[in-house]
């Protein structure tokens, strides 16, 4: 019996520290969608790195057999990636880099709010204080303590609940099938309806763009490939509300990685806004694996 309590756990913690690699691929890749926003390209752009992304994975798919159900989740999940990917993107272009992170910050909340809803999942008390000092600490950290309300902050919030809802889908039907086929197949998804979306409202010159064509390769193979990839196989194993803390740590690595490429400034706020992040990351790990 302690034996497979150990196994259990062993496979916990492998899953977690792969949520933490999902959020520092992710944190990086938000400084190229910074600079995709610039030039406005939303629907293209996401669609070009969803069907590269879906591409790069099928040399990698050995189970071919896929279920009615898998397909129904697998679609599910694309239209909630397609949907919550273009908010997210359009919001940039309306909307601070700082506002815009804080903002999608808060499916941290969001996640327990829903699985209480939804399913009549209650969230121990320590993780509930883990996620306000999640959300607060990205508050400081994505706004410095200065938030001004800015056109695309609705799009981003509306981002947000729907990130979160594909969270929880993830936490539910991930452990039912194969996982590199899924994530393809949401890719596929997700790609194909912001490629026709696209088309109809962007015109294609955009693609021809060097910066562009390098953030598609850049988030296409890092971020959506290998980092949805990994997050699918990890949810299988960890849960939705602990899953959202570590991938909340997507904010200090966008911060990290603009101070390093971009060459911006940290203030003693956004400091204070990284330590809060990793403080409730580590209250969520211990409610995890020894605190009951």
């Amino acid at each position: 019996m302690a034996n497979n309590t150990n196994n259990i756990l062993g496979v916990r913690f492998k899953a977690d520290l792969t949520l933490l690699l999902v959020a520092i691929l992710w944190g990086s890749a938000f400084t190229a969608q910074r600079m995709v926003a610039q030039l406005g390209s939303v629907y293209l752009f996401n669609g070009a790195r969803f069907l590269l992304a879906s591409v790069v994975l099928i040399p990698f798919i050995r189970n071919n057999r896929i279920s009615r159900g898998q397909v129904f989740w697998m679609v599910a999940a694309g239209i909630l990636v397609f949907i919550a990917s273009a908010l997210q993107q359009a919001g940039m272009i309306s909307t601070t880099a700082g506002n815009a992170g804080f903002i999608t910050s808060l499916y941290v909340i969001i996640v327990p709010v829903l699985l209480f809803l939804g399913w009549k999942e209650k969230t121990h008390w320590l993780l509930w204080l883990a996620v306000i000092l999640a959300a607060f600490g990205a508050y400081l950290l994505s706004t410095g303590g200065k938030f001004e309300t800015r056109d695309g902050d609705l799009l981003e919030m509306a981002g947000a609940v729907l990130w979160a809802g594909h969270v929880i889908l993830l936490g539910k039907v991930a452990n039912r099938f194969d996982f590199l086929t899924f994530a393809a197949g949401q890719f596929f998804i997700a790609g194909l309806l912001n490629s026709v979306i696209g088309m109809w409202l962007e015109s294609p010159v955009v693609l021809t763009t060097l910066k562009l064509q390098i953030a598609i390769l850049y988030t296409a193979v890092l971020s959506v490939a290998v980092g949805y990839t990994l997050q699918i196989w990890a949810q299988r194993h960890t849960p939705p509300t602990d899953a959202s803390l570590i991938l909340c740590l997507e904010a200090v690595f966008a911060v990290i990685a603009g101070w390093m490429i971009l060459g911006e400034s940290l203030t003693d706020l956004q400091i204070a806004g990284c330590s809060l992040i990793i403080l409730a990351v580590l209250l969520a790990q211990v409610r995890a694996f020894g605190f009951r």
